[in-house]
This record gives structure tokens, sequence and C-alpha cells, in this order.
């Protein structure tokens, strides 16, 4: 059987708790189809780069499948014709990673920096050679006009 990484968004006006229905709904198709889910990870809801059918924020899911081509055919034919998923993306691997998935190990990282990170504050930064406090010292003196002090 082939393995596959499978992504789809969910509309933002669903509950978690009916993103994980959906979830659970894809999941009977592919053990109907002959094949298993692994990992399911959840990303939450995160803002998209343009409006997908009038949504500006959507429900990420990734699942790993191991399923035959026929019952992966089925979920995406399921998938487009459900008006709950906004987009869904397959790819064939070699193998499924092991642990989190890179959305989840930066999601890990930035809880453990806080909210910012390394990042420092505004006013705490070294300007170095931007400008700093704009003091540049004495500029000597002023230079006349032209037709002034003559």
């Amino acid at each position: 059987m082939a393995l596959y990484e499978h992504v789809f968004l969910a509309r933002q006006d669903l509950s978690q708790q009916q993103v994980d229905e959906l979830v659970e709904r894809f999941k009977g198709i592919i053990s109907e189809g002959g094949g298993s889910v692994g990992r399911v990870e959840n990303w939450g809801l995160k803002s998209l780069t343009y409006r997908i059918k009038k949504n500006r924020k959507a429900y990420y899911t990734l699942m790993d499948l191991t399923c035959p081509p026929p019952a992966l055919n089925e979920l995406e034919r399921q998938m487009g014709l459900s008006e709950d998923i906004l987009r869904f993306m397959t790819i064939k691997v070699e193998q499924h990673e092991e642990g989190a998935s890179a959305m989840m190990q930066k999601r890990e990282e930035r809880s453990e920096r806080g909210n910012f990170g390394d990042r420092p504050r505004f006013g705490d930064r070294d300007r170095g050679d931007r400008g700093g406090d704009r003091d540049r010292g004495d500029r000597g003196p002023r230079r006349p006009r032209e037709g002034e002090g003559e």
C-alpha cells in the first residue's frame, strides 16, 4: 500500500469538535477502502494568505495515510463534495515522518520562548549604525545663507 501525507483546510466557522468529527468521517472512508490512518495533527485555526470562499481563516489538519489509491480517490471525492472543506492536498511519500511535524515543532518552540521569542522589545534594540538616539554631536558653525552675512 502507498503512503501519503494529506492536509486539509476546514471552514473557520466550524468548532474544533466539528473538525474532529470530519477527521473521524474521513478515517472511516480510508478504513472502508482497506487503508489506515496514522498520525493526525490539528494545527489549529490559522490565517489564510488570501480569502478562500469568503473565509479569512481555516482549521488546518494533517493526516498520515496508508491506503490503496482507490481509497484515497474516494476520500478526495468526498472532500470535494463537502462544503466544510476549503482546500486539501495529498502528497505521496516514501515513509512517514517520526515525531511531530515541522508546524508542531514551530509551535512548541514559540511557546517555550514566549510570544516573540528572542526578538527585543521596542526601545530595547541595539540600533547599531541605524541612527541610535539620533544625537550626532556638534555640527559646527552654520555656514551663511546666500545674501546673508555680506
